[in-house]
């Protein structure tokens, strides 16, 4: 069974930059498509970003220009990197493999003065 573990969360000013990591169990990792996703309080779980196998990359429109997603396959981790981050950023970040129920735990990011 493949787990996904977050971390990299926290509390930043607004203009900050973040980094999360998503560490994944198994030895297929290099084949799988990963995506960022989050849930502000009140707020339905929305995709952020996503990865195919071989690199590609998609972001949400809010996110565009600010946050990069990408994977390291030899240590099964795949990354959000957020820079210029604003208050409408604070959420629970969540990483998904897709295609699959798979979820992780999620990490709180807050982004306030």
């Amino acid at each position: 069974q493949v787990q996904l573990v977050e971390s990299g969360g926290g509390l930043v000013q607004p203009g900050g930059s973040l980094r999360l990591s998503c560490a994944a169990s198994g030895s297929r990792f290099s084949a799988y498509y990963m995506a960022w996703y989050r849930q502000a309080p009140g707020k339905q779980r929305e995709l952020v970003a996503n990865i195919t196998s071989g690199g590609s990359t998609s972001y949400a429109d809010p996110v565009k220009g600010r946050f990069t997603i990408s994977r390291d396959n030899a240590k099964s981790t795949v990354y959000l990197q957020m820079n210029s981050l604003k208050p409408e950023d604070t959420a629970v970040y969540y990483c998904h493999l897709q295609f699959t129920d798979l979820w992780g735990q999620g990490t709180q990011v807050t982004v306030s003065s």
